[in-house]
């Protein structure tokens, strides 16, 4: 019978994943909590690392932000 990962025990397997994708190791196959197969690669960092930023919101219990706002200004 397969056991669900925490979301403490994701955050810390994400970030080894992070670290070794970092130190040049070859892609990595990662499965989160949904099961969802994702491959990361060198040029996909930033996308696991906006994972590793959402599970460390989750495992401090906030949430995520529902609403982004920018604001622009044109040089006058």
């Amino acid at each position: 019978m397969a056991t669900t990962a925490t979301t403490a025990e994701q955050l810390a397997e994400a970030r080894a994943a992070y670290h070794r994708l970092m130190i040049g190791e070859a892609a990595l196959v990662y499965v989160d909590q949904n099961g969802e197969r994702i491959e990361y690669t060198r040029a996909s960092a930033p996308r696991l690392a906006a994972y590793i930023a959402d599970l460390e919101r989750q495992v401090a219990g906030q949430s995520r932000p529902a609403t982004i706002t920018f604001q622009t200004s044109k040089g006058t």
